[in-house]
């Protein structure tokens, strides 16, 4: 399943890539993930944390970035794990670029997912939902971090990451939803003032 989501971040391009230099502070930007293990070569163990209402799901896996492309701005990792209590597998490919935008930064992130066992359940509908409202964390998460580092401040890392979400997430995600159900079902049946 192919999810793109983009937002942007009031920094420069430059200061924007150089924050993606340090993975451990990014991936701490995104709610329920947690890097347990630096393997050297650019690879990592980690843990993502998703609950979702009662559903909490947690894997446990490595990431590698396999392409950083300074010039193009352009970050591709590799990511795959498995659910802790043996009820599913998912793997992703990020591919995450950065473009000016005024005198801000557009990130585009682009993930294919692959989702097997219980996490499958669930539709590309809520899962493209939840992945928008975790992006948007993400960005708040990030500018916040970028923000401190200009101001001198060493923002501290997570030592553990507790899950996304809980109802909040769930309630973002329906709330994405009815909004896309709106727009298909009823925004062409609007009549033209006349």
């Amino acid at each position: 399943m192919l999810i793109k989501n983009d937002f942007e971040v009031a920094a420069p391009v430059d200061r924007v890539w150089k924050f993606f230099d340090d993975i451990p502070h990014v991936a701490a930007c995104l709610p329920g993930t947690e890097l347990t293990k630096e393997l050297g070569d650019e690879r990592y163990e980690g843990r993502v944390a998703v609950r979702m209402g009662p559903v909490r799901l947690q894997f446990g896996g490595t990431a590698e970035i396999t392409e950083r492309d300074e010039a193009a701005k352009r970050v591709v990792i590799h990511a795959s794990g498995a659910e802790l209590r043996g009820r599913g597998q998912a793997s992703m490919v990020v591919t995450a670029t950065l473009a000016g935008a005024g005198r801000g930064t557009k990130v585009g992130v682009t993930q294919d997912l692959q989702l097997a066992g219980a996490a499958a359940q669930y539709g590309r509908g809520m899962i493209s939902d939840v992945t928008a409202v975790l992006m948007r964390d993400f960005s708040a998460n990030m500018a916040a971090r970028i923000d401190a580092a200009e101001r001198g401040e060493t923002p501290a890392r997570a030592a553990s990451a507790s899950p996304a979400g809980g109802f909040t997430l769930g309630l973002r995600a329906a709330m994405l939803a009815l909004q896309r159900v709106f727009r298909r079902f009823f925004l062409p049946y609007r009549t033209s003032p006349g």
